[in-house]
């Protein structure tokens, strides 16, 4: 595996392979879109991503789990590329998780590969998320994979999870990756926190400025999440809190 390159990371560009800039490389999702995510989150579920009830910390895993697979399922692009998962790990995620289900992924050789990921990223990514697990199983492993494919995204790394919102993906990383997330003591957008402990691994320092508050770029790394949830749409989503 070539070893990260922390400059490749300390300014976002309009490539992969960089810190990916949230809100400010949004592109509009498509409808049809979230409507396809939609009807597949019921076909995993039986219910609607909107009426989903997550109290119970199995019944939040396998929430997120068809949020995701839900969303990269509508992508042109194979399910294994769009999740981080191996068709191996696919197959035994949806029969251990989905009992149930309708749902069948697609054929990975009926669509392209995705252009321009960078695989040697979504792995340092997992095995930072891996090295941090807090809970046991496979569950944690399959998320560790997904949260780091997904981070590759455009959108804030919520919404291109496909969850209602950010408060979900605060619960996911401090339940699975509680020894990362307790870190995140100042309420950092995820996606930049992660890049940053990245880069601190690398001995690198990605911040050009000691104290975040008279940073230029505050607002990339504290500002706001609102957005709407990519499986669910309009109605559950809004979130004009950081948290």
């Amino acid at each position: 595996m070539a070893p990260f390159n922390a400059e490749h990371h300390a300014a976002p560009r309009a490539s992969a392979g960089r810190v990916p800039n949230d809100a400010n490389d949004r592109t509009p999702n498509a409808p049809a879109s979230e409507v396809c995510a939609a009807a597949l989150y019921r076909k995993l579920t039986g219910v609607s991503p909107e009426a989903a009830i997550i109290d119970i910390d199995e019944d939040f895993d396998r929430h997120v789990l068809a949020c995701v697979l839900a969303l990269a399922a509508t992508e042109p692009a194979p399910l294994t590329s769009q999740t981080g998962l191996t068709e191996a790990e696919l197959e035994s995620l949806i029969s251990r998780t989905f009992v149930d289900s309708k749902f069948t992924a697609p054929p990975s050789s009926d669509r392209a590969r995705a252009a321009g990921v960078d695989e040697d990223e979504i792995e340092i990514v997992r095995d930072l998320l891996a090295a941090n697990r807090s809970t046991q199983g496979d569950c944690g492993l399959w998320l560790a994979a997904m949260v780091a494919r997904r981070a590759l995204e455009p959108n804030h790394l919520w919404e291109d999870l496909g969850l209602r919102n950010r408060t979900e993906l605060t619960r996911l990383l401090e339940r699975h990756f509680g020894p990362l997330a307790i870190r995140n003591d100042k309420n950092m957008r995820w996606k930049r926190f992660i890049y940053r402990v990245m880069c601190e691994a690398d001995g690198f320092v990605m911040c050009s400025t000691p104290v975040c508050t008279n940073c230029a770029d505050y607002n990339q790394c504290f500002g706001e999440e609102a957005g709407l949830s990519r499986v669910a749409g309009d109605g559950v989503s809004k979130e004009t809190m950081r948290d």
